[in-house]
Protein backbone atom coordinates (compact mmCIF):
# COMPACT_ATOMS: atom_id res chain seq x y z
CA UNK A 1 0.00 0.00 0.00
CA UNK A 2 1.32 2.90 -0.68
CA UNK A 3 2.35 5.99 1.28
CA UNK A 4 -1.16 8.40 0.18
CA UNK A 5 -3.08 5.68 0.86
CA UNK A 6 -2.06 4.85 3.92
CA UNK A 7 -2.63 8.44 5.55
CA UNK A 8 -5.71 7.76 4.00
CA UNK A 9 -7.05 5.10 5.80
CA UNK A 10 -5.02 5.39 9.12
CA UNK A 11 -2.81 2.62 9.04
CA UNK A 12 0.10 5.01 8.17
CA UNK A 13 2.38 5.57 11.40
CA UNK A 14 3.43 9.16 11.97
CA UNK A 15 5.99 10.92 13.94
CA UNK A 16 6.50 14.68 15.36
CA UNK A 17 10.32 15.86 16.35
CA UNK A 18 10.13 18.41 18.85
CA UNK A 19 7.44 18.32 21.54
CA UNK A 20 7.48 22.25 22.36
CA UNK A 21 4.64 24.68 21.90
CA UNK A 22 4.14 23.38 18.33
CA UNK A 23 4.98 20.00 17.96
CA UNK A 24 3.15 18.26 21.40
CA UNK A 25 -0.43 20.31 19.90
CA UNK A 26 0.11 18.60 16.82
CA UNK A 27 0.89 15.22 17.84
CA UNK A 28 -2.06 15.46 20.10
CA UNK A 29 -4.69 16.31 17.30
CA UNK A 30 -2.78 14.20 14.85
CA UNK A 31 -3.02 11.30 17.47
CA UNK A 32 -6.79 12.01 17.92
CA UNK A 33 -7.16 11.66 14.15
CA UNK A 34 -6.99 8.00 14.41
CA UNK A 35 -3.12 7.55 13.33
CA UNK A 36 -0.31 6.26 15.80
CA UNK A 37 2.23 9.02 16.61
CA UNK A 38 5.65 8.93 17.83
CA UNK A 39 7.00 11.74 19.78
CA UNK A 40 11.05 12.40 19.27
CA UNK A 41 12.98 15.40 21.78
CA UNK A 42 15.91 15.18 22.92
CA UNK A 43 14.94 16.38 26.16
CA UNK A 44 14.20 13.77 28.63
CA UNK A 45 11.55 15.13 31.10
CA UNK A 46 9.47 16.19 27.84
CA UNK A 47 9.91 11.90 26.59
CA UNK A 48 8.54 11.39 30.65
CA UNK A 49 6.29 13.38 30.77
CA UNK A 50 4.85 12.62 27.47
CA UNK A 51 4.36 8.93 28.53
CA UNK A 52 3.35 9.57 32.07
CA UNK A 53 0.38 11.15 30.39
CA UNK A 54 1.17 14.79 31.61
CA UNK A 55 1.36 17.66 29.47
CA UNK A 56 3.12 20.45 29.92
CA UNK A 57 1.76 22.78 27.31
CA UNK A 58 -0.47 24.69 28.50
CA UNK A 59 -3.10 24.79 25.46
CA UNK A 60 -2.93 20.73 26.15
CA UNK A 61 -4.87 19.76 28.83
CA UNK A 62 -2.69 16.73 30.44
CA UNK A 63 -6.51 14.84 29.81
CA UNK A 64 -5.91 14.77 26.40
CA UNK A 65 -2.31 13.55 26.26
CA UNK A 66 -3.70 10.17 29.13
CA UNK A 67 -6.21 9.72 27.07
CA UNK A 68 -4.13 8.98 24.08
CA UNK A 69 -1.06 7.26 25.83
CA UNK A 70 -3.96 5.02 27.22
CA UNK A 71 -4.92 3.87 24.34
CA UNK A 72 -1.74 3.20 22.27
CA UNK A 73 -2.07 6.30 19.73
CA UNK A 74 0.86 8.70 21.23
CA UNK A 75 4.29 7.83 22.86
CA UNK A 76 7.61 9.65 23.38
CA UNK A 77 11.30 8.68 22.26
CA UNK A 78 14.48 10.15 22.52
CA UNK A 79 15.66 7.54 20.19
CA UNK A 80 16.07 8.61 16.38
CA UNK A 81 15.99 4.98 15.16
CA UNK A 82 12.71 4.98 15.55
CA UNK A 83 12.21 6.88 12.68
CA UNK A 84 12.46 3.95 10.55
CA UNK A 85 9.06 2.73 11.97
CA UNK A 86 7.24 6.10 10.57
CA UNK A 87 5.35 6.85 8.01
CA UNK A 88 5.06 10.89 8.35
CA UNK A 89 7.55 12.94 9.72
CA UNK A 90 6.85 16.17 10.85
CA UNK A 91 10.13 18.40 12.15
CA UNK A 92 9.13 21.04 14.70
CA UNK A 93 12.39 22.54 16.15
CA UNK A 94 13.20 25.53 17.26
CA UNK A 95 15.08 28.21 14.98
CA UNK A 96 16.16 31.37 17.20
CA UNK A 97 18.60 33.77 16.60
CA UNK A 98 22.52 33.66 17.30
CA UNK A 99 23.60 37.02 18.88
CA UNK A 100 24.81 38.18 15.60
CA UNK A 101 21.09 38.04 14.55
CA UNK A 102 21.64 35.43 12.05
CA UNK A 103 19.38 32.19 11.60
CA UNK A 104 20.54 29.90 14.17
CA UNK A 105 19.54 26.44 12.10
CA UNK A 106 20.61 24.12 14.02
CA UNK A 107 18.32 22.64 15.32
CA UNK A 108 17.03 21.89 12.00
CA UNK A 109 20.37 20.53 11.09
CA UNK A 110 20.68 18.25 13.82
CA UNK A 111 17.76 17.14 14.12
CA UNK A 112 17.73 16.14 9.90
CA UNK A 113 21.25 14.63 10.22
CA UNK A 114 19.91 12.45 13.28
CA UNK A 115 16.73 10.83 11.47
CA UNK A 116 18.25 10.96 7.58
CA UNK A 117 20.39 7.14 8.11
CA UNK A 118 17.34 5.60 9.96
CA UNK A 119 15.07 7.31 7.02
CA UNK A 120 13.80 5.28 4.00
CA UNK A 121 11.82 5.27 0.67
CA UNK A 122 8.43 6.56 0.34
CA UNK A 123 8.38 8.45 3.78
CA UNK A 124 6.71 11.97 3.92
CA UNK A 125 9.15 14.58 5.60
CA UNK A 126 7.30 18.13 6.52
CA UNK A 127 9.74 20.89 7.89
CA UNK A 128 7.28 23.27 10.39
CA UNK A 129 9.98 25.71 12.17
CA UNK A 130 9.88 29.33 11.10
CA UNK A 131 12.77 30.14 8.67
CA UNK A 132 13.80 31.86 5.47
CA UNK A 133 12.61 31.19 2.09
CA UNK A 134 15.05 28.46 0.61
CA UNK A 135 16.17 26.51 3.56
CA UNK A 136 13.95 23.55 3.11
CA UNK A 137 15.75 22.92 -0.80
CA UNK A 138 18.96 24.33 0.90
CA UNK A 139 19.50 22.79 4.02
CA UNK A 140 17.22 19.87 4.40
CA UNK A 141 17.64 18.28 0.99
CA UNK A 142 21.34 18.16 0.90
CA UNK A 143 21.71 16.58 4.27
CA UNK A 144 19.28 13.77 2.74
CA UNK A 145 20.22 12.96 -0.81
CA UNK A 146 23.89 12.31 1.50
CA UNK A 147 21.90 9.22 2.40
CA UNK A 148 20.45 8.37 -0.93
CA UNK A 149 16.83 9.79 -0.66
CA UNK A 150 15.89 12.46 -2.94
CA UNK A 151 12.49 14.67 -2.90
CA UNK A 152 9.70 13.75 -5.33
CA UNK A 153 12.06 10.08 -6.37
CA UNK A 154 11.96 7.93 -3.26
CA UNK A 155 11.32 10.29 -0.45
CA UNK A 156 8.41 13.29 -0.32
CA UNK A 157 9.69 16.34 1.59
CA UNK A 158 7.13 19.50 2.14
CA UNK A 159 7.30 22.49 4.26
CA UNK A 160 3.98 23.97 6.45
CA UNK A 161 4.66 26.73 8.51
CA UNK A 162 3.36 26.58 12.28
CA UNK A 163 0.60 28.98 12.97
CA UNK A 164 0.14 28.36 16.81
CA UNK A 165 -0.86 30.97 19.02
CA UNK A 166 -0.36 30.36 22.85
CA UNK A 167 -3.28 31.18 24.77
CA UNK A 168 -6.31 31.51 21.62
CA UNK A 169 -9.29 30.54 22.61
CA UNK A 170 -10.33 30.93 19.68
CA UNK A 171 -8.46 29.35 17.33
CA UNK A 172 -6.55 26.05 18.25
CA UNK A 173 -4.22 23.56 16.46
CA UNK A 174 -7.38 22.31 14.53
CA UNK A 175 -8.92 25.43 13.67
CA UNK A 176 -6.06 27.52 12.07
CA UNK A 177 -5.97 27.31 8.11
CA UNK A 178 -2.63 24.98 7.25
CA UNK A 179 -0.17 26.16 4.08
CA UNK A 180 1.22 23.27 2.85
CA UNK A 181 4.29 23.58 0.10
CA UNK A 182 5.23 20.63 -1.05
CA UNK A 183 8.71 19.68 -3.62
CA UNK A 184 6.70 17.47 -5.73
CA UNK A 185 2.85 17.09 -6.39
CA UNK A 186 2.77 13.78 -4.72
CA UNK A 187 4.28 15.59 -1.60
CA UNK A 188 1.69 18.22 -1.57
CA UNK A 189 -1.21 15.35 -1.96
CA UNK A 190 0.57 13.62 0.96
CA UNK A 191 1.02 16.23 3.29
CA UNK A 192 -2.73 18.04 2.56
CA UNK A 193 -4.19 14.23 3.24
CA UNK A 194 -1.89 14.21 6.79
CA UNK A 195 -3.33 17.81 7.69
CA UNK A 196 -6.29 17.12 6.12
CA UNK A 197 -7.00 14.59 8.91
CA UNK A 198 -6.58 16.64 11.71
CA UNK A 199 -7.04 20.39 10.37
CA UNK A 200 -10.36 21.95 9.60
CA UNK A 201 -8.83 23.79 6.11
CA UNK A 202 -5.62 22.92 4.61
CA UNK A 203 -4.27 25.31 1.80
CA UNK A 204 -1.56 24.38 -0.94
CA UNK A 205 1.13 26.37 -2.14
CA UNK A 206 3.14 25.74 -5.13
CA UNK A 207 6.30 25.19 -2.93
CA UNK A 208 8.49 24.82 0.15
CA UNK A 209 9.95 28.69 -0.87
CA UNK A 210 6.40 29.61 -1.33
CA UNK A 211 5.11 28.24 2.16
CA UNK A 212 8.25 29.47 4.01
CA UNK A 213 7.82 33.09 2.92
CA UNK A 214 3.70 33.30 3.81
CA UNK A 215 4.92 32.90 7.28
CA UNK A 216 7.43 35.64 7.45
CA UNK A 217 5.10 37.82 5.82
CA UNK A 218 2.37 36.82 8.69
CA UNK A 219 4.51 37.98 11.52
CA UNK A 220 6.64 40.99 9.05
CA UNK A 221 3.12 42.27 8.88
CA UNK A 222 2.35 42.18 12.57
CA UNK A 223 5.76 43.52 13.52
CA UNK A 224 5.39 46.07 11.47
CA UNK A 225 2.14 47.14 12.11
CA UNK A 226 3.26 47.16 15.96
CA UNK A 227 5.48 49.34 15.26
CA UNK A 228 3.34 52.00 14.08
CA UNK A 229 1.35 51.83 17.29
CA UNK A 230 4.10 51.89 19.05
CA UNK A 231 5.44 55.11 17.47
CA UNK A 232 1.74 56.27 17.39
CA UNK A 233 1.72 55.70 21.33
CA UNK A 234 4.72 57.58 22.04
CA UNK A 235 3.53 60.72 19.24
CA UNK A 236 0.44 60.67 21.58
CA UNK A 237 2.07 61.16 24.71
CA UNK A 238 4.07 64.19 23.72
CA UNK A 239 1.01 65.52 22.40
CA UNK A 240 -0.79 64.55 25.72
CA UNK A 241 -3.66 62.75 23.68
CA UNK A 242 -4.60 59.04 25.09
CA UNK A 243 -3.24 56.83 22.24
CA UNK A 244 -6.06 54.19 23.61
CA UNK A 245 -9.15 56.57 22.79
CA UNK A 246 -7.77 57.60 19.32
CA UNK A 247 -7.65 53.33 18.18
CA UNK A 248 -10.83 53.11 19.83
CA UNK A 249 -12.93 55.60 17.48
CA UNK A 250 -10.31 54.94 14.31
CA UNK A 251 -11.28 51.11 14.60
CA UNK A 252 -15.32 52.30 14.15
CA UNK A 253 -14.18 52.80 10.13
CA UNK A 254 -15.87 49.37 8.78
CA UNK A 255 -13.10 49.42 6.04
CA UNK A 256 -9.30 50.42 5.62
CA UNK A 257 -8.28 50.57 9.12
CA UNK A 258 -7.38 47.38 11.38
CA UNK A 259 -6.52 48.22 15.10
CA UNK A 260 -3.12 47.28 16.36
CA UNK A 261 -2.62 48.15 20.04
CA UNK A 262 0.72 49.10 21.67
CA UNK A 263 2.68 47.84 24.54
CA UNK A 264 5.55 48.15 26.56
CA UNK A 265 7.12 45.91 23.69
CA UNK A 266 7.11 43.31 21.38
CA UNK A 267 7.14 39.52 22.21
CA UNK A 268 6.68 36.25 21.87
CA UNK A 269 9.48 33.88 19.85
CA UNK A 270 7.73 34.89 16.48
CA UNK A 271 7.25 38.44 15.71
CA UNK A 272 10.30 39.87 16.84
CA UNK A 273 12.37 37.11 15.90
CA UNK A 274 10.90 36.28 12.48
CA UNK A 275 11.32 39.46 10.29
CA UNK A 276 14.73 39.21 11.19
CA UNK A 277 14.97 35.63 9.17
CA UNK A 278 13.31 37.79 6.42
CA UNK A 279 16.24 40.74 6.50
CA UNK A 280 19.21 38.79 6.86
CA UNK A 281 18.04 36.57 3.41
CA UNK A 282 17.13 40.13 1.69
CA UNK A 283 20.30 41.20 2.64
CA UNK A 284 21.69 37.39 1.06
CA UNK A 285 20.43 38.54 -2.11
CA UNK A 286 21.62 42.04 -2.08
CA UNK A 287 18.76 43.83 -1.00
CA UNK A 288 18.39 46.24 1.89
CA UNK A 289 14.72 45.98 3.89
CA UNK A 290 14.93 49.17 5.24
CA UNK A 291 11.24 49.19 6.02
CA UNK A 292 10.97 46.05 8.25
CA UNK A 293 14.31 47.52 9.81
CA UNK A 294 12.84 50.33 10.85
CA UNK A 295 9.84 48.22 12.74
CA UNK A 296 12.01 46.21 14.39
CA UNK A 297 14.41 49.47 16.00
CA UNK A 298 11.26 51.32 16.79
CA UNK A 299 9.96 48.44 18.92
CA UNK A 300 13.03 48.10 20.39
CA UNK A 301 12.88 51.25 22.10
CA UNK A 302 9.75 50.60 23.54
CA UNK A 303 10.91 49.31 26.93
CA UNK A 304 13.27 52.30 27.19
CA UNK A 305 10.52 54.35 26.85
CA UNK A 306 8.44 52.97 29.12
CA UNK A 307 11.31 53.46 31.68
CA UNK A 308 11.33 56.48 31.11
CA UNK A 309 8.07 57.59 31.88
CA UNK A 310 8.31 55.80 34.96
CA UNK A 311 11.05 58.33 35.75
CA UNK A 312 9.50 61.50 34.87
CA UNK A 313 6.20 60.19 36.88
CA UNK A 314 8.38 59.47 40.00
CA UNK A 315 10.14 62.93 39.25
CA UNK A 316 7.08 64.44 39.53
CA UNK A 317 6.43 63.31 43.36
CA UNK A 318 9.49 64.37 44.30
CA UNK A 319 10.95 60.57 44.32
CA UNK A 320 14.00 59.32 42.10
CA UNK A 321 14.09 55.65 40.24
CA UNK A 322 16.95 54.52 42.28
CA UNK A 323 15.51 52.53 45.41
CA UNK A 324 12.31 53.13 44.69
CA UNK A 325 9.35 50.35 45.13
CA UNK A 326 8.27 48.83 41.96
CA UNK A 327 5.89 46.50 41.43
CA UNK A 328 5.33 44.89 38.05
CA UNK A 329 2.16 43.13 37.24
CA UNK A 330 3.16 40.32 34.29
CA UNK A 331 6.25 38.88 32.90
CA UNK A 332 4.74 36.57 30.24
CA UNK A 333 5.11 37.93 26.60
CA UNK A 334 1.08 38.11 26.58
CA UNK A 335 -2.13 37.58 28.45
CA UNK A 336 -2.93 34.51 30.46
CA UNK A 337 0.20 32.44 28.71
CA UNK A 338 3.43 31.30 30.86
CA UNK A 339 5.52 32.08 28.05
CA UNK A 340 8.52 34.07 28.31
CA UNK A 341 10.32 34.28 25.36
CA UNK A 342 11.51 37.41 24.32
CA UNK A 343 8.92 39.35 26.82
CA UNK A 344 9.45 42.91 26.78
CA UNK A 345 8.58 42.75 30.47
CA UNK A 346 11.83 41.36 31.32
CA UNK A 347 13.39 44.40 29.09
CA UNK A 348 11.52 46.66 30.97
CA UNK A 349 12.74 45.20 34.48
CA UNK A 350 16.33 44.67 33.28
CA UNK A 351 16.45 48.42 32.51
CA UNK A 352 14.87 49.27 35.87
CA UNK A 353 17.38 47.26 37.68
CA UNK A 354 20.45 48.86 36.13
CA UNK A 355 19.13 52.27 37.19
CA UNK A 356 18.70 50.98 40.91
CA UNK A 357 15.39 50.11 41.43
CA UNK A 358 13.69 47.72 43.89
CA UNK A 359 11.83 45.37 41.85
CA UNK A 360 9.35 42.64 42.44
CA UNK A 361 6.84 40.92 39.80
CA UNK A 362 3.27 38.90 40.50
CA UNK A 363 2.68 37.06 37.21
CA UNK A 364 -0.14 33.99 37.80
CA UNK A 365 1.55 32.09 35.09
CA UNK A 366 5.44 32.43 36.00
CA UNK A 367 6.44 31.03 39.22
CA UNK A 368 9.95 32.44 38.64
CA UNK A 369 12.28 34.12 36.18
CA UNK A 370 15.98 35.51 35.43
CA UNK A 371 16.48 38.97 35.03
CA UNK A 372 20.02 40.64 34.59
CA UNK A 373 21.30 37.09 35.60
CA UNK A 374 19.20 37.34 38.88
CA UNK A 375 16.42 34.64 39.81
CA UNK A 376 12.83 36.36 40.90
CA UNK A 377 10.03 34.73 42.28
CA UNK A 378 6.51 35.98 42.11
CA UNK A 379 4.54 37.09 45.14
CA UNK A 380 0.92 37.77 44.99
CA UNK A 381 -0.46 41.49 44.78
CA UNK A 382 -2.01 41.83 47.68
CA UNK A 383 -3.46 45.05 48.84
CA UNK A 384 -0.16 45.75 51.35
CA UNK A 385 1.76 44.98 48.83
CA UNK A 386 0.71 46.93 45.87
CA UNK A 387 0.15 50.07 48.04
CA UNK A 388 3.72 49.73 49.52
CA UNK A 389 4.87 50.03 45.93
CA UNK A 390 6.08 53.56 44.62
CA UNK A 391 5.20 52.21 41.11
CA UNK A 392 2.94 49.63 40.12
CA UNK A 393 3.61 48.51 36.31
CA UNK A 394 1.15 47.03 34.45
CA UNK A 395 3.00 44.65 31.81
CA UNK A 396 1.40 42.02 31.21
CA UNK A 397 -2.50 42.18 31.22
CA UNK A 398 -3.49 39.05 32.65
CA UNK A 399 -7.24 38.22 33.55
CA UNK A 400 -6.30 37.31 37.43
CA UNK A 401 -5.07 40.79 37.87
CA UNK A 402 -7.75 42.18 40.45
CA UNK A 403 -7.90 45.66 38.72
CA UNK A 404 -10.33 47.31 41.03
CA UNK A 405 -8.80 46.85 43.76
CA UNK A 406 -5.30 47.21 42.35
CA UNK A 407 -6.61 50.80 41.26
CA UNK A 408 -7.96 51.24 44.99
CA UNK A 409 -4.62 50.71 46.40
CA UNK A 410 -1.96 51.46 44.21
CA UNK A 411 -0.40 55.16 45.29
CA UNK A 412 0.62 55.58 41.29
CA UNK A 413 0.06 53.17 38.54
CA UNK A 414 1.46 52.96 34.82
CA UNK A 415 -0.64 50.88 32.52
CA UNK A 416 1.00 49.79 29.30
CA UNK A 417 -1.79 47.97 28.34
CA UNK A 418 -4.97 49.74 28.63
CA UNK A 419 -5.77 47.11 31.10
CA UNK A 420 -7.38 49.60 33.28
CA UNK A 421 -9.38 50.90 30.87
CA UNK A 422 -12.89 52.21 31.96
CA UNK A 423 -11.34 53.13 35.74
CA UNK A 424 -10.97 56.68 36.15
CA UNK A 425 -8.54 57.55 38.74
CA UNK A 426 -5.80 59.88 38.50
CA UNK A 427 -3.23 57.93 39.71
CA UNK A 428 -3.59 55.56 36.53
CA UNK A 429 -1.58 56.93 33.94
CA UNK A 430 -1.62 54.98 30.53
CA UNK A 431 1.26 55.10 28.24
Amino acid sequence: MGLIEKIKDGSARAGVVGLGYVGLPLAVEIAESGLEVTGIDVQKHKVDAINAGKSYIMDVPSERVASLVRAKKLSATSDYSRVAELDTINVCVPTPLRKTREPDLSFIVDSIRAMAPHMRPDQLLVLESTTYPGTTEEVLVPILEEVGLRPGVNVEVAFSPERTDPGNKAYSTRTIPKVVGGMSPRANEAAVALYGRCIDKVVSVSSPKVAEMVKLLENTFRSVNIALVNEMAMLCDRFGIDVWEVIEAAATKPFGFMPFYPGPGLGGHCIPVDPQYLTWKARAEGLEPRFIELAGQINAQKPAFVVSKVVDLLNDRGKALKGAKILALGVAYKRDVDDVRESPSIDVMTLLLEKGAAIEYADPFVASVEVAGRKFTSVEPTEERVAAADVVLLLTDHTAFDRPGIAHAGRLIVDTRNAFKGIVSERIVRV
